[in-house]
């Protein structure tokens, strides 16, 4: 396919509405409170598209651990370098007083690659699950992690920490990954990680691709058998957008049907949910949603 120039025009189905009234107030003091505690968000460091969406409607992904990251994977706006900033033994705490007060009932924590620390903050993440559950016990946590470089013994630390949604997200299809993800990711490290994840106690799992990179239709469903394979739960679909020039090109925008159809094709590979559509991200509030509605039914019924 030939590449997209950047005088592309977003097709009407990508085209994003501001908050208004309440919910413009409401982005405002997450916003303006996000800053005070030193918090980064990665609503605002990879430039999701539903950040006034969510944020109007009260749902906030908070990153961890600074907003640099060690890796170079082409398709994201993060910045990056050989060493990020050193960590903040607070941050734990500030992320749940934010939560607190934002008075939130499912939260995404999620972070850069860290490979210039020794645990590539394992240990961190579980500092925040664990301050959380303290300050919010009736709060669902999902944690989108990295792939600690495959460690086992870093992944369990946040695997016993227990987060009740373990995220990590492959990101594309098997062919594209080298191209798309910084060489030290890989399509079946991130396979991997999620098998043993679940072998070593996350209850539910969840997973991510993007589309629009040039991949065929059966090589994503592949990737979603590959995953499914591995016992991921949970399974969001979106369209990637180029952040500026100097990332990955755009191939194409993917139609509305097409992403209707991926979803009807998850649920009948057994994924419990598939939030799959234009606008879809790995934290998408609608993803959380159904995923908050989901266990808590599965709660009352045990």
């Amino acid at each position: 396919m030939s590449e997209l120039s950047s005088s592309t025009r977003k097709p009407n189905w990508l085209k994003i509405k501001l908050p208004t009234g309440e919910r413009q107030q409401r982005y405002a003091r997450i916003k303006a409170r996000s800053r005070e505690l030193g918090l980064s968000t990665v609503c605002e460091e990879a430039q999701c598209p539903n950040i006034g969406e969510c944020w109007g409607g009260g749902t906030a992904t908070f990153m961890v651990m600074g907003s640099i990251c060690t890796r170079g994977c082409r398709f994201c706006a993060v910045n990056t370098s050989r060493n990020g900033a050193p960590l903040d033994v607070d941050e734990p705490r500030n992320v749940a007083m934010a939560i607190s007060e934002m008075e939130l009932d499912y939260v995404v924590v999620t972070s850069v690659d860290r490979d210039d620390i020794e645990d590539g903050g394992a240990a961190h993440f579980a500092a925040c699950i664990k301050s959380i559950h303290d300050l919010n016990p009736e709060t669902l946590v999902e944690v989108l992690i990295p792939d600690f470089c495959g460690n086992e013994t870093q992944l369990n630390k946040v695997v016993q920490a227990k987060p009740e949604v373990l995220a990590h997200n492959i990101e594309c299809i098997k062919r594209l990954t080298p191209t798309v993800r910084d060489p030290r990711a890989g399509y079946q490290q991130s396979l991997d990680v999620l098998e043993k994840a679940k072998e070593l106690g996350a209850e539910y799992t969840k997973s991510s691709i993007m589309v629009g990179l040039g991949e065929e239709t059966e090589e994503v469903l592949e990737c979603m058998r590959d995953l499914r394979a591995v016992g991921v739960d949970f399974l969001t679909i979106g369209q990637y957008l180029r952040p500026s020039g100097k990332h990955l090109a755009l191939e194409r925008f993917v139609t509305p049907e097409e992403f209707a159809a991926y979803e009807s094709a998850g649920l009948e590979m057994g994924f419990s949910i598939v939030a799959s559509g234009p606008l879809v991200r790995s934290s998408y509030k609608a993803g959380e949603f159904f995923i908050h509605r989901h266990i808590q039914s599965q709660k009352a019924s045990s």
